[in-house]
């Protein structure tokens, strides 16, 4: 029998499109699932004592998880490289350092709690400290990209590379917030080292860094007021110490496997934002360690999955620029938990997918997003 070939006159097909990576949004999804819960428990109480609706907060909540989710399938779908350009890093970098000159700025700034970090558009409030964390992370991933082997001289490498974030550092302590402020050095510092730096001089920076950062905390009254309260919290109770004691006595009351969801005590008014800073405690009074430990646990699992996306990436702008959107959330996570349960001083960090801020939510899923397309250059890796 004779075999003829079948001809195709139609055009060739487009090539398909490469999965995405499915365990970093099947664990931040768990993330946001055990936030809602949490988040609801934190706040039903208050918002019934002032006779409002008990999910008000949770709403809020859905609402930033939604307009996340559509952020993060548009920027999952954008080709990572798109974010190398030179204007796009660069703008974002000038929009960063024009809001937070606006925050600073009496009279268009919202100040709460004597902390001028918001500003207010359209009855919408959200914070550019959060824009301008994922802006330096992107700045720096085409920066160091584009330094190659230079950045294994300090003067010449390093530092030049450093003055952005250094920069923005400043103009974020002026609201004042030191912690989004180190979370910024911090992260920028472990994009220098994945770079390919000098350990010798990571370490000159290392310990220039402790110097600036102790002068700092010992340098105004109220902030060392704090940092001794973090040392003894009950024996400043009545002040400093007053919320973090608050913190431990719900992680002592839950014990090993809590006291069940929605029945513990220090979010009756003891507490102070239940729902924001110290969220972790509501985790460790309804719980108890076992869920702290099922907390600690995801975000680990967040962070590997992430880590390994960026290892298995084709080039080192994707790599840097994953481990740094990486780096960023799981560093804000870690250092949150280590301030609730009283092993860092106490600073102003919202937990990750955890604490309220809708505007904060929806910013960190499109960063998960450009994670996620970084992973389809390197999928047939992970697999």
């Amino acid at each position: 029998m004779e075999r003829r070939a079948c001809v195709v006159l139609s055009s060739s097909p487009r090539p398909l499109r490469k999965p995405v990576d499915k365990q970093l949004p099947a664990v931040m999804g768990l993330l946001l699932l055990f936030g809602l819960v949490t988040l609801f428990s934190a706040t039903y109480y208050k918002a019934v004592q002032q006779g409002s609706d008990p999910f008000s907060e949770v709403k809020k909540q859905l609402f930033g998880v939604a307009v996340g989710g559509v952020a993060m399938f548009f920027t999952s779908r954008i080709p990572y490289q798109f974010w190398m350009e030179r204007k796009v890093a660069v703008g974002g970098i000038l929009i960063s350092a024009v809001l937070l000159l606006l925050v600073i700025i009496p009279g268009v700034g919202v100040s709460i709690n004597g902390s001028r970090r918001w500003l207010s558009v359209g009855g919408l409030s959200f914070q550019p400290g959060e824009f301008a964390k994922y802006a330096v992370v992107l700045f720096m991933a085409m920066t160091l990209t584009a330094r190659g082997g230079r950045i294994k001289k300090l003067f010449s490498g390093i530092l030049p590379v450093l003055a952005v974030p250094g920069i923005l550092f400043l103009l974020i302590l002026e609201q004042p917030n030191l912690s989004t402020a180190g979370t910024i050095i911090i992260v920028s510092i472990l994009m220098v080292m994945l770079a390919g730096a000098k350990w010798r001089h990571m370490a000159v920076l290392g310990m220039g860094g402790l110097i600036v950062g102790a002068y700092y905390a010992w340098s105004a009254e109220y902030r060392r007021e704090r940092l001794l309260s973090f040392m003894d919290p009950f024996a400043k109770m009545s002040d400093e110490g007053y919320q973090l004691s608050q913190s431990l006595i719900a992680f002592g009351s839950g014990g090993l496997f809590g006291m069940g969801l929605g029945q513990g005590r220090q979010k009756f008014a003891y507490l102070p934002y239940p729902e924001s800073d110290f969220i972790f405690a509501i985790v460790g009074e309804d719980f108890g360690l076992a869920g702290c430990l099922a907390v600690i646990a995801l975000f680990v699992a967040f962070m590997l999955s992430g880590m390994r996306i960026a290892l298995n990436c084709e080039d080192k702008f994707g790599c840097l620029l994953s481990a740094g959107i990486i780096g960023m959330i799981s560093v804000q996570a870690f250092i949150n938990m280590g301030v609730v349960v009283g092993v860092l001083p106490t600073t102003g960090l919202p937990l990750p997918f955890f604490s309220a801020g809708g505007t904060s939510l929806s910013i960190t899923m499109a960063a998960v997003g450009v994670v996620l397309n970084i992973s389809r250059s390197g999928l047939n890796n992970l697999r």
